[in-house]
């Protein structure tokens, strides 16, 4: 399994930053000369003695090779992690880290604004194989207390929310889990590791789709689940190997070559970000800008206590809208696409309402308008403003 490994000749006081670490980060203990490490498509590993054939190193293929050790160092700097585990996508990481922690017979708590696809697998694969699950209001806190069963065995958190960007109290979960020995598992994705670092306030396994700001360029899939619990290592090693997850070593290789960038792109992302987010803010056509690093947001204050930085994805909801005024609103953009998926450098928007799936009384019986999720590119916020404006004037008619 992977302890965090560190090139041995490296003096560490004088990689004191994160951004110097993701950079230098194994290469040197490998001895190679080149900046990036090899791909290696293979699934055959040749080998000379049956001791070797039958050893602890990676026999097959699809335990990863060098690309792959070399991304899962550079998570577990990212994450302050000492086991990263790699999967194909953001989805099997977080599948993954929630089976690793339940069996047949358990129960497990998961907010109600996780992201699709993860609420999904809770509330039909998972009663499938015997666990049973409840959804929890994520501004619960401490309240979690009172939906615990004596059969729950672990709390799934998404730090903010999916497509409503709620941001939850971890360090009052995560206590009241740890003192009935609960396992907690958070989504970072929205967090990348870089703005937000779940293991270090307590959380057990830490998940990301490195298909977002990791890869960063919309041309890859990626996903890891991080942790510091030897034990939770352990269990995530025998059910990745047994449920047969692997990364394909071009993906985990456009994911290493985007960490190297991280904090560089993250930056002009949060920046561009929360310039829109201000000037969506002024707009009459906008009742409400969904982004936790606005002061306006109902989370802000716990934003600002657990993260370091925002990013481009946030949420708006539209005052009422006139009849075909959202299909006059997207065609006439030109630079806004919709698209799932973000992170990448081009800017994306889609209409969300047919994603949601909220429990009886939650905010979105009181909003006044459409909800929308807005992820900003690389490009000049300038440029965005402009599209933006035509796009808002359409769908008013103005």
């Amino acid at each position: 399994m992977g302890l965090r490994p560190v090139p041995p000749h490296c003096d560490r006081s004088l990689m004191k930053h994160l951004e110097t670490r993701l950079i230098h980060t194994r290469r040197d203990r490998l001895g190679r000369v080149t900046v990036n490490p090899p791909v290696e498509r293979a699934s055959t590993v040749l080998f000379d003695t049956e001791d070797a054939l039958y050893g602890p190193k990676p026999t097959y293929g699809r335990m990863g090779l060098t690309v792959h050790r070399e991304l899962e160092a550079a998570m577990c700097e990212l994450e302050g992690a000492t086991y990263t585990r790699l999967a194909a996508n953001g989805l099997q990481a977080c599948t993954l880290a929630i089976a690793s922690c339940v069996r047949a017979g358990d129960h497990l708590l998961f907010p109600d604004s996780s992201y699709g696809p993860t609420a999904r697998f809770c509330e039909r694969r998972l009663p499938a194989m015997g666990v049973k699950t409840d959804r929890y209001d994520p501004r619960i806190g401490a309240g979690i207390a009172d939906l615990i069963q004596e059969n729950t065995k672990a709390i799934f958190l998404e730090s903010p929310g999916s497509l409503t960007f709620e941001v939850s109290d971890t360090p009052a979960i995560v206590e009241v889990a740890k003192a009935r020995g609960i396992r907690t598992i958070m989504d970072n994705t929205w967090g990348a590791g870089l703005h937000h670092q779940p293991l270090a306030l307590g959380v057990d396994l830490s998940a990301q789709a490195l298909t977002k700001y990791p890869a960063g360029h919309s041309d890859a899939f990626g996903g890891a689940v991080m942790t510091r619990d030897n034990a939770m290592a352990g269990r995530l090693e025998a059910l990745a190997e047994d449920w047969g997850i692997s990364l394909a070593p071009d993906d985990a290789y456009l994911c290493v070559r985007g960490l190297r960038t991280l904090k560089t792109r993250l930056k002009a992302h949060e920046a561009a970000g929360l310039a829109i987010s201000e000037w969506l803010e002024s707009r009459p056509e906008v009742a409400e800008v969904l982004n936790p690093a606005l002061p306006s947001h109902p989370d802000h204050a716990i934003w600002q206590r657990d993260f370091s930085g925002s990013n481009g994805l946030f949420g708006i909801v539209l005052n009422p809208v006139p009849e075909g005024g959202l299909e006059r609103f997207f065609e006439a953009m030109h630079l806004f696409s919709m698209g799932f998926s973000w992170g990448g450098f081009e800017s994306l928007i889609i209409p969300c309402d047919h994603q949601l799936t909220r429990m009886q009384g939650s905010w979105t019986e009181t909003r006044s308008g459409p909800l929308l999720r807005i992820h900003i590119g690389l490009e000049a916020v300038d440029d965005l403003v402009a599209d933006l404006t035509a796009g808002l004037k359409a769908m008013t008619g103005s």
